[in-house]
Parts: structure tokens; sequence; C-alpha cells
């Protein structure tokens, strides 16, 4: 100390003395352990021992004050047994915990009160009975490891790392580890190594792609760690940082402010009350000359000082009033303890601080409990921003489960959202149709940066981008992998690795949320919703033969048919030959014929069966009862014949347009002809590999047992399977991929509904700050129905989309439809038999002009003409008898001179 304070000092004591010449003046003293001269703390104690000497007639603190080696615990226990030997009333210090155990065991030997000012975790253990005489104005060990993890809770880390420096911030940190279930991603914890260079477990921690961080250390070695830390890039904005140091927010990170990570931490004292700004505009005039000691630059220690004056002053003044406190001097020679001690220090634990002899404490109320240990205070939660530190919530001992945050979400996500038209995002996406593909250039052009790209992808991007005014870069990650997790190597491929070797800031394309991707990296909300189904190809209908018709019954059938038709026919003949009933009377006038006639001859006989058969009838009918008889039994036969006949052709035209065999996954499980497979390693595999469900789990052994591998490298390739497997193979791939498919290639199908219910989103690293921002911008672009559009231009418009959307729900409405495929054969039946009916016509007219040239001596040509022109008179409906027409008149004109004749006149 200079001599001009300690003159000041001098002339403050003899100005409080000559103020109160009447009064007898108590004197006071007091021990203080510092470990180096002239520190802050000593101001800050010095100051306050001197406020209150001002301000108080009838007592005066007299400081003894000396300096204790930091690690030397024998010189610093012989300079306490030769303070206690001037009569103390209590101890202030050390004001560091590595020589306090020899202090705090003589003080408790002589029962003299001692204030405490840092974290003495060990205080507790001591502690066993009410008379300890040990306080500690640190916020309780218990209370402050509650504290940060609260803290922990609040801000959602799924899984981070601890460094810590000594073993004591394992148990300030213990109720953290608490806080890790069996079930959650393992944490590392890591301690730093000895001597000044960590860069090798910084690097350690960088390979480990953990982001955040709960760095425990002294308040001066924060600065070198973080140093440290932005050289091995573990300083960029989506890393976090919990400092535990009580005084990390005096710190000054103009180093490291440059940096976008998150460092949160805690402090006991607000540097922005006016208690504070007194104080140390007060100690500012016995600081270093030449320094500037500021509000914000109060370490808590120093603080803590300064309310240990107050609260023992306040306590001692008020417990002397009742009965006169006496400070014998004492010996750690002979042991004896001082008489004030127990008495002092019970009326300590019972009083309550909250406005003493020097005002307000600054570090807030001062409760303790029975064991010396602060009981009740107030921590703020205060974040490293571009200004400096700012306060964004309160944490209270008496709701140790709760956080008050006065930065609200709101006012963080617009922050972040202003932030972002600084910010260049890298977004990386691999090839697939219709998300991200090569735009194709026209003649001449040359496409550069992100417009060598199109897809939904693309636009998708770009929209978000207009919200939210931010500028990217496109590119497409090496191995066009989505990610999945290699269990042995603990390593992650394709998209997910890329975002976690910090590559790229956003992941998007067809990416599947799934919870093992959660684990490592965090997604928006879905832009497309989805699940996994059946590909398979549709049915290869056969051109229809001509005489389709004839294949509800097989050929044996027909030929019985024919068969049965021509020995029915005989058995009628022979029938009718043998029956009385069908012999008639050719004359119905002549009761008394001589003769009967039998009109079944065995043409008759074949055209009753074939009317039968094609459910006509007949004019002519058996009268026998043995022909009626047969007859009876034929049409029997014909009308189960046509109707099996009418009912298996209806079942014939439906087999033709009957779907597949397959209607569910049951049908694939159930069988093992058709295979069936999934993109290798993709989200659709691990549903199948993880599901708990029998059938689900039976289709996963048995991909897995195929031979050959049912896995393909991409869906474009098990589309092609599919296609050309001739419905030997399924693949098994999400919805959205199948509707673009079958938008484009009319062969494929799906077949049954979604076997789950899952969602496109972008990926991005965990704790990405801008993950809310994005995720609102997908809610309002779903809300203005920009989502469903761009899915009906890709799926539908772009590229070849709609070509089979008109064909789509055809199947119900044509399953009654015949194409002349189907009937030709029998328009076929039908011309043929026109065609013999011809010739049997022609065949007929030749005979009868033969007959008609030998009975008239005529030639065959003058036969043939007299027979066409008579056939050609379409008029004429009667003919004579061949062999009486007369040669020298026409035909026609005979007839009609005889019909003129036979007509009678009138009278």
């Amino acid at each position: 100390m200079t001599l001009l304070h300690r003159l000041y000092l001098i002339f403050s004591t003899v100005a409080v003395i000559s103020n109160n010449p009447v009064h007898t003046i108590k004197i006071v003293k007091i021990g203080a352990l510092f470990d180096n001269e002239y520190s802050e703390a000593e101001i800050a104690f010095r100051f306050a021992v001197n406020r209150f000497n001002m301000f108080n007639k009838d007592y005066t603190l007299k400081p003894e004050v000396r300096y204790v080696p930091e690690t030397d615990g024998f010189k610093t226990g012989q300079i306490v047994c030769e303070m206690v030997e001037s009569g103390l009333s209590a101890i202030f210090g050390p004001v560091s915990s590595k020589t306090n155990d020899i202090v705090q065991s003589i003080a408790e030997t002589l029962e003299i009160p001692q204030f405490q000012t840092f974290w003495n975790h060990k205080l507790q253990k001591s502690a066993t009975s009410t008379e300890s005489t040990a306080f500690n104005l640190f916020p309780d060990p218990k209370l402050y490891s509650m504290a940060l993890a609260t803290l922990l809770k609040e801000m959602r880390w799924k899984s981070y790392t601890i460094v810590y420096e000594s073993d004591e911030g394992l148990v300030r940190l213990q109720d953290i580890l608490k806080l890790h279930r069996s079930d959650d991603v393992p944490v590392r914890v890591r301690k730093l190594t000895p001597g000044n260079d960590h860069r090798t477990l910084l690097k350690e921690i960088k390979a480990s792609s953990e982001l955040q961080i709960i760095l425990d250390c002294e308040a001066g070695h924060i600065l070198d760690i973080l140093q440290q830390a932005q050289e091995v890039n573990l300083m960029d904005e989506y890393y976090s940082y919990i400092l535990t140091s009580l005084d990390a927010h005096t710190l000054d990170f103009h180093s490291v402010r440059t940096t976008q990570a998150n460092i949160t931490t805690l402090r006991l004292i607000d540097p922005n009350t006016k208690y504070i700004r007194n104080a140390v505009r007060d100690w500012e005039q016995g600081y270093k000359r030449g320094s500037h000691l500021r509000p914000e630059k109060v370490l808590t220690r120093t603080a803590l000082l300064y309310d240990a004056v107050n609260f023992f002053s306040t306590v001692y003044k008020e417990l002397d009033a009742t009965e006169s406190i006496h400070a014998s001097p004492l010996s750690c020679s002979n042991p004896l303890p001082s008489q004030h001690g127990i008495r002092l220090s019970s009326y300590l634990k019972l009083s309550l601080l909250h406005n003493g002899t020097l005002a307000i404490p600054l570090s807030g109320p001062i409760v303790l409990d029975s064991s010396g240990r602060r009981k009740s205070f107030d921590l703020q939660i205060v974040e490293l921003s571009g200004d400096g530190v700012r306060k964004t919530g309160t944490w209270n001992s008496d709701r140790p489960h709760l956080i008050n945050f006065t930065f609200t979400q709101q006012e963080r996500q617009l922050e972040i959202v202003q932030q972002l038209s600084q910010k260049v995002f890298r977004v990386t996406s691999r090839l697939g149709a219709p998300y991200v593909m090569w735009r194709q250039p026209k003649t001449g052009k040359r496409f550069h940066g992100n417009d060598r790209f199109e897809g939904h992808s693309m636009d998708l991007i770009a929209g978000i981008a207009e919200i939210l005014n931010f500028t990217y870069k496109f590119e497409l990650v090496p191995d066009n992998n989505y990610g999945s997790y290699n269990p042995k190597t603990n390593e992650w491929n394709g998209l997910i690795r890329h975002l976690l070797d910090r590559k790229a800031d956003l992941a998007l394309c067809d990416l599947t949320i799934t919870y093992e991707r959660r684990r490592a990296v965090d997604f928006t909300m879905p832009f497309m919703t989805l699940g996994i189904t059946i590909l398979y190809s549709k049915a290869v209908k056969p051109p229809p033969e001509l005489f389709s018709f004839m294949q509800p019954l097989s050929f044996d059938i027909w030929l019985y048919m024919a068969t049965a038709y021509l020995g029915i026919s005989i058995i009628i003949f022979v029938t009718a030959r043998l029956a009385p009933g069908d012999w008639e009377n050719p004359h119905p006038c002549n009761e008394n014929p001589e003769e009967l006639e039998n009109i079944w001859d065995i043409k008759n006989c074949l055209w009753l069966t074939l009317g039968s058969l094609m459910a006509q009838g007949c004019d002519i009918l058996p009268k026998g009862i043995s022909t009626r008889m047969v007859a009876g039994m034929w049409w029997f036969f014909s009308l189960i014949m046509c109707a099996s006949y009418t009912a298996n052709l209806a079942a014939f035209l439906t087999m033709e347009r009957m779907g597949p065999t397959i209607e569910n996954a049951e049908d694939l499980a159930k069988q093992t002809k058709i295979k069936y497979g999934s993109v290798l390693g993709g989200a659709t595999g691990s549903f199948f590999r993880d599901s708990n469900f029998s059938t689900y789990q039976r289709m996963w052994t048995q991909m897995e047992a195929s031979e050959p591998s049912v896995f393909e490298k991409t869906n474009k390739e098990g589309v092609k399977r599919v296609k050309t497997s001739k419905r030997l193979y399924a693949f098994l791939m999400e919805s959205s991929s199948i509707e673009y498919e079958m938008e484009r290639d009319c062969e494929l199908m799906q077949v049954g509904g979604w076997l789950d219910s899952k969602g496109y989103g972008i990926a991005m690293p965990v704790n990405s700050p801008y993950r809310t921002a994005i995720s609102g911008a997908v809610l309002k672009m779903q809300e203005d129905g920009k989502l469903h559009k761009l899915k009906e231009k890709w799926w539908r418009k772009m590229h070849g989309g709609g070509k089979c959307s008109a064909l789509k729900h055809t199947g119900d409405d044509s399953a009654a439809e015949l194409s002349i495929d189907n009937v030709g054969g029998v328009f076929v039946v039908l011309g043929g038999g026109i065609a013999i009916a011809f010739l049997i016509a022609a065949a007929e007219f030749m005979w009868n002009v033969r007959k008609i040239a030998v009975n008239r001596h005529m030639t065959v040509k003058r036969a043939i003409m007299m027979e066409l022109k008579f056939a050609m008179n379409f008029a004429a409906r009667k003919k004579t008898v061949n062999g009486r027409i007369d040669e020298s008149n026409d035909i026609t004109n005979e007839e009609n001179q005889r019909n003129h004749s036979s007509t009678p006149k009138d009278n």
C-alpha cells in the first residue's frame, strides 16, 4: 500500500475518534489473510472497515492484515497463531482454498468465527455440529450444483462434454452428472492436462463432433482455453459453452468476441446495481495508480469479503448491545477456546442480513444454515454478446428447478433472423429425382454455381431464402449417401457426416427424419409427410386371341359338346322312327289315310338340337313320349352348358383385369417366390431392421438372407429391377418416390398402404441457432400452399410427369368393357357361317339350274340367265313349278296374267 493511502486510512480513523471525544470507543480486532499485498480484495476489506468506523461512534474495527503464501500451509499456520495472540474477534480469509484447511482448523479449535469467500465443498464434512465457527458466504456447493443442472435442462442439451481442471470440479458438477440416464447419449468427461497447452485435448473433442461443452476451471485460465479452442475451430456458431466460474463475466472476451459460439455463465454479483457502483467508486480511491476499476470487473470473492465485514459488524453490534463481548488473546500452544466464539457463531447462523451497517449486501441477502453455508441467494444467467455480457435469466435458490428467463425466445429468434441477412449457408444434397438433378444446358449455354442444379429441393431452399433473406451455396455430398451409422466404426457417412464435419450448414433432399439421425443432427419440421410402401410392376396382359371367346371351355368340352350334338340328333332320329306318335297324317282332312308321314329326318333332328343349344327353339317339335324325353334331357343339358359358359366367360374376362398377386406386406412376408428389398443403408431398411413388429422382423430376416442380395444402392436401381424381374421382385421405398415413378412409368404400381408414417426434413448440426427460423419458414410455405404447388410441379408437370394420371383410376370403370380383340372371333365365326351359307346357296342354285336345263331341254347358260333374272326380280313372290313355265313368255308376265285372269269381274 502506498504511503498516501496509509495516511488516508490513519486520518480517517483519527477523524472518527476525534468526532467522538466523550464516548468510550470499543476496539474490535479482526484478522484478514490475503495472498498478496494490495490486492483488490484487500482494498475492499479495508474500505469496508473504514466505512464502518466512519459511521459508528461506539465501535472501531481494527484490522490485523497478513499475507500468506498460497501453497505453504505451515507458514500460514504460524501467521494465524501469531494473529490470535492479539485477541481476534473474527478471521476473514484466506481468499483461496489452498491454505484454508489450516486456517479453518485453528479457527474451529479456538472457536473463532472465520469467514470464507470461495467455493468450499469440505465445509459440510467438517461441520458436524451446530457449534461450527466457519462461515462461507459463497453459494452452497449443493445448491450451486443444482443451479448448473437446471441451466443444462433449460438449455435442452442432448449430449455434452465436461472439461474440468481439478477434482473439485467433479464435485461441483455432480448434479449435472446425475441428469444423465443410461439410455442417453454418453457424456464425455475430460480433464485438462497440466500446463498451458490444451490443444491436443481440444482436437480430440473436435474429432468427437461434440458441440456442447461445460468448462470448469479457474477464471484466469478461461480465456487461454477459449483462444486455443478457437485455433482448432471449436468456436463457430454451432458450439455452446457453459462456464461454471462465477467470475467468468469479469473477463475481457475481446480476443474471442469475433467467434459466433454461444458462451453462457452464471454470476452472483450484479454490476448494474447502485450499491456495486457506489462501492466500486469508493474502492477505486485506493486501487492501483493508473488503473480503473469497473463494476463489471468486480470479482465474487471481493464483493463477498465486503459483505462478510458487513455481516460480522452488524451481528457483532447487535449481540454486544445485549451482552458485552470480550475477545481475549489466545494461543495455539495452549488451545483454550475463546469465550465469545460460540455465542457469536450461533447468532450469525440465526441472523438474516438484509440491510446491515454497510447498507445492503452486494451479493444480496445473506442467510446461513446450521453448518455455516449460504442457503439463500440469486444467480444471474448471462451470455456473451457482441456488446459484452448480457443478462438472460435468473435462478433463485428457493426455486432451484426453475430459471426465469428475461430474454424471451421471440426476442432471441428475432435477433437470429436479423443475423441471417449476413449469413451464406452451405447447403449440401445428393442427386436424386425430383429433388436434385443436373440442369440440362441449352445450346451454347453453361451453368455455374447454384444454377447447375434444379429440382424440388432447389425451389424449396429458394423459397426459404426469400422468406428469411439469406443467401446460400449449393453443393453435392461426395459419396451421394443419405447418412447411415456404422456401429463397428462409430461413424456416419453421407449427408449426416458432412454436417458433423461442419462442411455444411444444411442438408436438403429426401432425407427421412429418424430417431437415430435425430441423435446426431437437428431437423426442421417436416416439409413432406410420407410412408414406406411397396413398388411392384403391373401384370402384363397378353394380347387376346382371335377365338378367346372359346377359352372359358376347354377344347375337350367343345369336342364333347359337338359329339353330344351329333349323338343326340341321331338318337332323336332313331327314336322318332320308333315312336308311333311321331308318324303323322300328311292330309289332315282325310281321316283314314293310307300312308303316315314322319317329318324327323336327319336334317330336322340336327335343326332341333341346334336351336335348343342356341336357346332359340324350333317350329317343329317331337310328339312321341320317348322323343320328347330325349329332347327334354337335351334342353336341360343345353341350359346347364349355356349358363356355365356365360358365367365362366364373365370370370375369364375379370381374371384378365385382376391386379397383382400380392396386396400388402403380409402377403409378401408369407411367400418366398417374390423377392423384395430396399435401398442399402437407407431409412427404409433401418425401419425393418429396428421394428418390433413380427411381420417386419420376418421380412428383414428374409431380406438379409436372400441370395443374390435384394438391396440396391439407389431407388433408381430398385425401380429398374422391379421392371426387369417379370413380377418376381418388389421394392420397398417411400411413397413420395413411388408416386414420382408411377407418374412417369405406367407399368409400375403401388401395392397396399403405408407401413409407417414419417417426414422429410432439413437437417442441420446439433444446436444450430437457425433451426427455429427455418422451421418457421417451412411452416409459412405450407400455410401459403407453396409446398403443395412444388410437389405438383415436380411430380406431375416437369420431366414427363402426369403421363399416367389419366390411367391411374380407370381399372374399375373399364372392368366390364370388351375390345374388338376380345370378341373378334365371334365376328369371324359369323362371317365364316355367312360365307358357307352363300356357298351352299350357290350350290343349291346350280343344282336347281341343272334340273331346269334337263327338264326344259335348254342350255345351262340359258337356264342360269332365266333363274338369275327371276331371282333379281325382288317384287316377285311366287314361282311356278320347274318344267311348266312357258318358254315364249317371261315368267313374270305369265305370273301377272295368271293373277289377272283369276281376279273376279264386276257385274
